[in-house]
């Protein structure tokens, strides 16, 4: 079945009742945490900007996480490069989307709580721990047909670009503040002429590092 735009949304609000949508940022970078967040939309919202993260400018990006902050409840979780390195990036992601669910579940209203969808951008995970009668649904490409995975997508991005251009001041040389911790081209030389930092995901870095990105670099 062929899904169309705001599919679940619209069933779910047609018997008035919620959607949580749930989305990853940073699950294919080089350094840095994995960062996921869980989003609720009002009932029958509809706002322009509501788009996969990525195809939006910084500008459009910040235009949405307030209005997202004016109208949506919304969770955050992080986990970090040790994390990654010990269980592995799908698992860390599944866990980390979990935990912002968990998060976001028991810190809402009790009236918002009446949710008849967990949607996730093509990550199956766990929901059972809720004790409720939810229903969780995840495909390809989900920021463009769910708006609350959009939403959520929109969340963690601006979370996890403003944490990197922080780190980026800890660490000028590596230019976080330009790639956040993707593999350009730039990131790579400066791995390769710097050596790998403490927030570098070494499960990572086989095939980049030389000799000299052996040693981490601390940040003090």
């Amino acid at each position: 079945m062929k899904l169309t735009k705001n599919f679940y949304e619209n069933q779910a609000w047609e018997n008035k009742k919620y959607v949580c949508g749930i989305d990853e940022v940073g699950r294919g970078c080089l350094a840095g945490p994995v960062v996921t967040a869980a989003c609720i939309l009002p009932l029958s919202s509809s706002y322009e900007l509501l788009k996969d993260s990525k195809i939006l400018t910084q500008q459009e990006r910040e235009t949405a996480f307030t209005w997202i902050e004016k109208n949506c409840f919304y969770s955050v979780a992080i986990s970090d490069h040790k994390k990654i390195d010990s269980l592995n990036i799908y698992q860390t992601t599944k866990i980390t989307m979990e935990k912002a669910l968990i998060q976001l579940f028991y810190t809402i209203p009790l009236n918002i709580k009446n949710i008849e969808f967990v949607l996730t951008d093509a990550m199956p995970i766990d929901i059972s721990f809720l004790q409720q009668d939810l229903k969780l649904f995840y495909f390809p490409k989900g920021e463009s047909i769910s708006p609350s995975i959009a939403a959520a997508s929109i969340v963690a991005k601006v979370f996890r670009d403003n944490l990197m251009d922080k780190i980026d001041k800890i660490f000028p040389a590596y230019k976080f503040d330009s790639h956040k911790g993707y593999g350009t081209q730039d990131h790579v030389s400066a791995i390769q002429n710097s050596g790998v930092t403490i927030i570098h995901r070494k499960t990572f870095l086989n095939n980049i590092v030389n000799k000299n990105g052996e040693k981490q670099n601390t940040i003090f």
